[in-house]
């Protein structure tokens, strides 16, 4: 049996046996869903309480990764970070105890830049949606509130690890789609009763941006200890941005100046200045050429997760290679009939050839399967840390 990929593990690991057709399906509309746990220890290799005590000791621990949340205080249930944090921003451990007993949750931001099972999990995620994943760490105690009652500005799926947290959410939405740009207007208060539901070890709940929701750890000696990953897909609207940016420099029509002295002339007229240059945007060349961007701002700004170190070890000849199977890459076919491979590092252009080649070391091959001129092309991939040695199934 063929071992799953990077991405098909994470799959797995977040919506359970769903298809990828249906989790697509479920990304484009706006409903909740939870998943219930078919192994309480389902996510139990992605984090402990242990790995957040061994955070907590390091240098790492500060602002402003490190915050704390207390729904019980009056006004807003950020916890003031001098309660918790030394002068200079690192964590203030008797404090930050002494805040954690008496309610206050612990939220770490961005863990998967320091953890490397989270740091896969996103990677995988990330390789089958196109846009970049983090992951949040909230560590409740039993009985308590981190957050009151708001929606998320992109979409989020909570994978419950340990204890259990009672959730409220509401399908109403009274701000539909909200992004960054346009950050809770505050006075927004639920409609219509909401759906209760439990977060057991090994669940795990998608809530699309804009669903208002609320969580709170049930009471016993368990505090509840979860993961938030934040799905950071762009809005229609930051695309277009972008679309316009890259076009500017290329296109003469949308550095021309608006003439604002036809603003008195109505819609009418603005509408056909207006016309031409959206048509230029839905060009196919356009297109293609905000998707690279979003392609290689994506390989630029995650982790590249590449196969080798300072030192690379040579493998055995005749050894299948496959790409590395963390490395976020794209292979884009050109007119010439050869491609760009789009990677962390500079695109590299390849002819026809070289272009199948990748494509057979997705799936794992040996220089001498490929043919003539292969093993020079592979140890090229090697040092980049393109390519790794192929593990048996």
């Amino acid at each position: 049996m063929t071992s799953p990929t990077l991405a098909e593990a994470a799959w797995a690991q977040a919506f359970g046996d769903l298809s990828v057709d249906d989790g697509l399906a479920l990304r484009e509309g706006t409903a909740w869903r939870h998943f219930p746990a078919p192994d309480p220890a389902r996510h139990a290799g992605l984090l402990s309480i242990a790995d957040l005590d061994a955070f907590l000791a390091t240098d790492a621990a500060r602002a402003p990764r490190l915050s704390m949340a207390d729904g019980s205080r009056k006004g807003s249930a950020a916890v003031p970070p001098e309660d918790y944090l030394r002068d200079d921003g690192r964590a203030d451990l008797p404090n930050l105890f002494r805040r954690f007993d008496a309610g206050a949750t612990l939220v770490v931001s961005q863990f998967h830049e320091m953890h490397p099972a989270l740091q896969r999990f996103c990677r995988g995620l990330e390789q089958v949606f196109l846009h970049a994943v983090q992951a949040n760490i909230y560590l409740t105690p039993p009985g308590a509130q981190g957050f009151r009652v708001h929606y998320d500005t992109h979409d989020v799926l909570v994978l419950q690890v340990t204890g259990e947290k009672k959730w409220r959410l509401w399908d109403h939405q009274p701000f539909p789609q909200p992004t960054r740009r346009t950050p809770w207007p505050g006075n927004i208060q639920p409609e219509g009763e909401p759906t209760h539901l439990t977060l057991r070890p090994g669940d795990s709940l998608y809530v699309p941006r804009g669903v208002m929701h609320d969580a709170a750890a049930q009471d016993g000696d368990a505090p509840s200890l979860h993961v938030t990953v934040g799905l950071l897909e762009p809005s229609f609207a930051a695309v277009l941005r972008l679309a316009v940016d890259l076009l500017e420099g290329s296109d003469p029509a949308l550095r021309a100046a608006f003439p604002t002295w036809r603003l008195a002339e109505g819609p009418g007229a603005l509408a056909a200045l207006a016309q031409p240059l959206a048509a230029r945007l839905a060009e196919p060349a356009a297109l293609e050429r905000t998707a690279l961007a979003l392609l290689d701002r994506l390989a630029e700004d995650r982790p590249p997760l590449l196969s080798r170190g300072l030192f690379v070890a040579a493998p055995a000849p005749g050894a299948p290679l496959r790409i590395a199977a963390g490395a976020l890459h794209a292979l884009v076919p050109d007119a010439a009939g050869g491609a760009s491979l789009r990677w962390a590092g500079d695109p590299i252009a390849l002819d026809g050839t070289q272009a199948g080649w990748v494509e057979r070391l997705a799936e794992g091959a040996s220089p001498a399967e490929l043919g003539e001129g292969a093993a020079e092309f592979c140890a090229r991939l090697l040092r980049l840390g393109l390519l790794e040695a192929a593990r048996p199934d």
